[in-house]
């Protein structure tokens, strides 16, 4: 915190492995859930870790109609901030800001 306001910002590359169907939120906001796979070697107590997970994204209004269009298999590296899935449900999810794939084409809001 350097001006005082939490941080929540998330850069993440991976592949696409999953994508849903673009849905309506009741007020008809577009919205598209997927899911990236990441891989990486990262450095932790001065040491090299491989790092394998994967993070379920979502992504809202025009860049959610722009991604209906992506392909599993798709190289990206998707900005955003984390939140709960739901009050109920706590795991987090990325939501997605901004889209950059490795082809240059570049999608964000």
């Amino acid at each position: 915190m350097t001006d005082g306001t939490p941080r929540n910002l998330l850069i993440l590359d991976g592949q696409v492995i999953e994508r849903g169907a673009v849905r309506y939120t009741p007020a008809g906001v577009p919205v598209i859930e997927f899911k990236l796979q990441h891989e990486s070697e990262q450095i932790e107590a001065g040491s090299k870790r491989k790092v394998d997970c994967e993070m379920a994204c979502v992504a809202l209004g025009s860049l959610a109609t722009l991604l209906s269009g992506m392909n599993a298999g798709s190289l990206c590296s998707a900005t955003g901030f984390l939140a709960a899935k739901s009050l109920k449900n706590r795991s987090l999810v990325l939501h997605v800001t901004s889209i950059e794939f490795k082809e240059g084409i570049n999608h964000g809001i």
